[in-house]
């Protein structure tokens, strides 16, 4: 890809994101092109339909989450290091998921919520490795899986004020931890 075009991709998602937040899922592709500096003709060459856009915004979240997720089971290194990593994660997920809430609420009302299975394959084999070390150390209660963590993010309460999501996130991960 072209470098101006890698960059008007990155400003139209960017802008997406802000104006889904800012205006709802019925947000127009044209005040979205508006707001990334683009022709709108531009936005439908890149994004043929808001389904499509909603869906790379939503994918852009995930594989940053993935990304993150695979640099901290590569970098673990000292006993602690795993279980510090999957509570930063969780706390990570959970304030980006709430600030992401109407791109949430968007992909589900338009039907862009799969995900792209080499996308979680990567996540599921961070994941198992954080699971793993934070076991080895003793951390981690043995019976909690990689599928546990991820449905523990897929149905965080996003939707909450942050005291309560606070108070959720605190509660979840002293569910989790070796007694």
């Amino acid at each position: 890809m072209r470098a101006d075009a890698r960059r008007n991709q990155q400003r139209i998602l960017a802008a997406a994101r802000t104006q889904i937040t800012e205006h709802g899922s019925d947000v127009s592709m044209g005040q979205i092109a508006k707001a990334a500096g683009v022709a709108v003709g531009t936005l439908y060459r890149h994004y043929p339909t808001k389904t499509d856009l909603v869906r790379a915004v939503l994918t852009e979240f995930l594989e940053a989450l993935v990304v993150w997720a695979e640099a901290s089971a590569a970098s673990l290194r000292a006993p602690g290091d795993a279980m510090v990593r999957i509570e930063t994660l969780l706390t990570d997920f959970m304030n980006e998921a709430a600030l992401n809430q109407a791109v949430k609420e968007a992909a589900h009302a338009l039907g862009a919520v799969d995900i792209a299975s080499e996308q979680a394959d990567r996540g599921q084999v961070a994941l198992r490795a954080l699971v793993a070390s934070a076991q080895a150390d003793d951390d981690l209660r043995l019976n909690i899986t990689a599928d546990d963590l991820y449905l523990m993010m897929i149905s965080a309460p996003t939707n909450l004020e942050k005291s309560a999501r606070d108070r959720w996130l605190h509660i979840l991960v002293d569910g989790i931890r070796q007694p």
